[in-house]
């Protein structure tokens, strides 16, 4: 679900950036007349030229920003430090982890998480991404009108942000949409390809495909992606017969797409985002101090 570091994170950041030029003056040409004199003086320059480029490097040594940029990088990781500590790992998680069905495979530094088991002689994955946050909170700010009027006063904006936070701290706001790409194989058989999203602790089948080769319904590859786009996709499942439409929710069940997991895979993700966040902060201040 969107939490109050959200809102933290959207709060304009300005840094200072300072820029420094160098310029060095080209050295003048002696006349042909000249080239007959001392060839010390030839031999003298290779000297002059490498002690000249050694004190450049070291009047650019740092940025004048840099302190500023790491000390400000270090307060964030100990924002989000203080975060993770004191938010208990919610209830449907811990259940999740311990009881669920499901193997699961997520990768530091990657946004997608996959979920693998087998059933009978069944394979199935579910795959969801943490970029649904960031889609999520695009999406706000294009619908509501006035986050994306730059002329907003700062004061209004910040106005509202504080009640938005205040809103998700008193647990008004609803969790995330999650979308799911689940694939149940069967050797030989191919595979089915179910698009569709957990929202409000239920799953919602928006689109049912089939696919005679499994690799088309992972998408593994661009070639297996673009062949995919290329076969029949079926009707909109909300289109399908109602008895149909209950049968194959129930279908779903059975192979673990259960409300359980329609309420785990938005906490999860929440997790794993301020996981990936307070790991790129890290980075990015290593790299800068480095």
């Amino acid at each position: 679900m969107m939490s109050l570091r959200a809102f933290a994170r959207s709060a304009p950041r300005a840094i200072a950036r300072a820029s420094a030029s160098t310029s060095v003056r080209p050295v003048a040409r002696t006349s042909s007349s000249l080239l007959s004199q001392s060839a010390s003086l030839r031999l003298r320059q290779p000297q002059l030229s490498s002690a000249f480029s050694t004190s450049v490097f070291r009047r650019a040594r740092a940025g004048e920003t840099d302190e500023e940029l790491s000390q400000k990088l270090a307060s964030e990781i100990e924002f989000e430090q203080d975060v993770k500590e004191n938010e208990p790992m919610p209830s449907s998680v811990k259940d999740f982890l311990e009881n669920g069905p499901f193997e699961i495979i997520d990768t530091p530094g990657k946004e997608d998480v996959i979920l693998k088991r087998t059933f009978g002689n069944e394979k199935i994955t579910v795959t969801f991404s943490i970029a649904d946050l960031q889609n999520y909170n695009e999406d706000l700010y294009e619908e509501d009108p006035a986050l994306g009027d730059e002329e907003m006063d700062t004061q209004q904006q910040q106005n509202r942000n504080a009640q938005e936070a205040e809103e998700e701290l008193e647990g008004d706001e609803s969790p995330v949409p999650c979308r799911l790409n689940i694939v149940v194989e069967k050797p030989g058989k191919g595979a089915l390809n179910i698009e569709a999203t957990a929202q409000d602790g239920t799953i919602v089948v928006e689109n049912l495909f089939y696919y005679q080769d499994a690799k088309l319904a992972l998408g593994e590859t661009a070639e297996a992606a673009h062949a995919a786009h290329e076969v029949y996709p079926g009707p909109p499942f909300g289109s399908l017969d109602e008895d149909l439409q209950i049968l194959m929710e129930r279908y779903l069940e059975e192979r673990g797409i259960t409300q359980t997991l329609a309420v785990f895979v938005p906490d999860y993700m929440d997790m794993k985002e301020q996981k990936e966040y307070l790991a790129w902060l890290n980075n990015v201040k290593g790299f800068i101090d480095a």
